[in-house]
């Protein structure tokens, strides 16, 4: 009697399971496109004057990098030079 319980407990849930893939499978492409337009309504935009200014600031941290990756790469060159060359 346990046993028939336990068989009709592991084929309901085996249903069940069976249910949830297909729910998953269900609208598909077209659901995915549906949820993906309301999940972009929820999106807060920037306006005009923080997208300049975020972009202003990551223009003067490129360059600064660029700058420092520069003085960094002469600096090498100058050391590995000096080694070479054996002078003091």
């Amino acid at each position: 009697m346990a046993k028939d319980k336990e068989l009709a407990v592991s084929e309901k849930k085996e249903k069940d399971s069976k249910k949830k893939d297909k729910s998953k499978k269900q609208g598909g492409i077209s659901k995915w496109f549906k949820d993906l337009k309301l999940e972009l309504k929820k999106v807060v935009w920037p306006d005009k004057k923080t997208v300049v200014n975020n972009s202003i600031v990551v223009f003067a941290a490129m360059l600064g990098f660029a700058a420092f990756t520069f003085l960094l790469d002469k600096g090498f060159l100058w050391l590995f030079q000096l080694a070479i060359s054996g002078k003091s």
